[in-house]
């Protein structure tokens, strides 16, 4: 028999090393290295000559029923295109790419407890219903279990096959039967509790997720069907194990939000076969969770009094406009280092815009604490919001609210210009949509056919001048 062989594996980036340290070369972690051994195990795959278990005959979510297995769509030639699966969930849909594609594989990722088994749950049924067969393979969960929440889902009436399994050969052996017809979804709860039996390492180390997860794309891409698999997030929210599991699938999707929010978004960062950046929004309820197909006013919803610091951000998330607040704070600090506090947004980005308020418009807030929030949980990842979060601050700063039924959006250079930004019409008839009447932007080069009032600007100071009632305050602009 082979003996063993003995090798150090980082745990965050999958790069192999000839002996122990404290912190990796490659990724710079410290503590991530650790002992694995790799068998030589069996010749061929890991489904070769692999006894069936239980899986064989998975259970359903309502018990004392079998469902029924009916073939996934034919295809009707050898070049024909696959027709994408349409769930039936509009915003799963749309963060996927109108629907799945048959033979991918999708990777979920989020912070525990955040709703992920319950919308593949979701998935699952809504598939069954279709006349597809769709099984959940949960490696942290009872067959139990699972059937009482289906039960609390209001989903026990969907033919859902379900099983728990954590042996990666059982798993391949049932869904590889050629004898049984693909199934339409396969979901697996989660990578990090698949294990190997030819890997002497621990289920959740780099080994077993990467050989795993081959597999099981192996098999999607053999069998036809769509593969979900459920992954662990790290403290940085980050999927755990090594970055090329990202790599290996087809599309990775973070579901975000907080637990004690009721909001949820699904954010797809990569897709090979729709576009990335496109989000879902949904709603906690006791019945699961609910889709928002409206997320503009959902973000609006709650919004009191005329306040300072507060200011509308006409953005666009993916394909759709989303208009979300944002909240500033604006006080003097006590301390030798003012603090910075961001929520939904890039603190570098921050840093910047309250340098160029500084030096182009003179507003002194390099000694002021300053605290910024996107209402909501959203996070925003594009430049546009950069006049938005300066018409918050300045708000603040003055203690002058900005008119409720404005609308702002921009990017700001480090010169102090305001530069004009892509999808201006969109962004502008989601705002009448919604009852807004006026909107403050970057000077365009075309006139723009809206019925919103418009002020146009070129410079921040400009801005501050519009925001900034009391016109006897001194800007110090270097604009000239």
């Amino acid at each position: 028999m082979a003996r063993p062989i003995e090798r150090y594996v980082c745990q965050s980036c999958g790069a192999v090393a000839a002996k122990w340290a404290g912190r990796c070369d490659s990724c710079g972690e410290w503590n991530s290295i650790l002992q694995e051994s790799i068998d030589s195990g069996p010749p061929g795959s890991i489904a070769a000559a692999a006894p069936k278990s239980s899986l064989s005959t998975p259970r359903t979510t309502s018990p004392g029923r079998s469902g029924t297995i009916i073939d996934f769509a034919a295809m009707t030639g050898v070049h024909a295109a696959p027709r994408r699966l349409v769930v039936g969930l509009p915003e799963f849909d749309r963060v996927c790419g109108s629907g799945l594609v048959p033979a991918s594989v999708l990777l979920i990722g989020g912070d525990p407890g955040i709703g992920k088994s319950t919308l593949l749950l979701q998935v699952c049924a809504a598939v069954a219903r279709q006349g597809r067969e769709a099984i959940y393979i949960s490696g942290e969960e009872a067959i139990e279990q699972l059937q009482l929440r289906a039960v609390r889902l209001n989903l026990s009436d969907s033919d859902v096959k379900l099983a728990a399994e954590t042996n990666i050969r059982s798993i391949l052996a049932t869904l590889s039967d050629p004898s049984e017809p693909a199934p339409a979804v396969v979901v697996i709860d989660s990578i990090q509790t698949m294990w190997s039996d030819t890997l002497s390492a621990t289920p959740g180390t780099v080994s077993q997720v990467r050989a795993c997860a081959q597999e099981l794309i192996r098999m999607a891409k053999q069998r036809g069907c769509t593969v979900v698999l459920v992954g662990h997030v790290t403290k940085d929210g980050q999927i755990a194990g090594p970055r090329v599991l990202e790599h290996m699938v087809d599309t990775v999707i973070y579901f975000e939000g907080e637990r004690g929010d009721r909001f949820r978004l699904l954010r797809a960062v990569k897709n090979r076969f729709g576009a990335t950046d496109e989000i879902g929004v949904f709603e906690m309820s006791d019945g699961g969770l609910r889709e928002v197909l409206n997320p503009s006013e959902l973000f609006l919803d709650g919004r009191g009094k005329e306040v300072s610091g507060a200011a509308v951000f006409a953005g666009i998330e993916g394909s759709r406009p989303v208009l979300v607040e944002i909240q500033a704070l604006v006080t003097p600090s006590p301390l030798a280092t003012p603090r910075r506090a961001v929520v939904g947004w890039d603190t570098g980005r921050l840093a910047m815009v309250l340098a160029v308020l500084d030096a182009r418009c003179g507003l002194g807030l390099a000694s002021c604490d300053v605290y910024l929030n996107v209402a909501g949980g959203l996070k925003i990842r594009e430049p546009a919001a950069d006049l938005a979060v300066a018409a918050a601050l300045i708000s603040s700063l003055a203690n002058d609210p900005i008119p409720p039924d404005t609308v702002v959006f921009g990017e700001i250079s480090l010169s102090g210009a305001i530069r004009q930004v892509a999808q201006t019409d969109a962004r502008l008839k989601e705002a009448e949509k919604l009852g807004f009447s006026s909107a403050l932007m970057a000077t365009t080069h075309k006139p723009v056919e809206n019925a919103l009032k418009l002020s146009q600007f070129e410079l921040l100071t400009e801005v501050v001048d519009q925001l900034w009632k009391d016109k006897s305050r001194d800007i110090k602009s270097t604009n000239g």
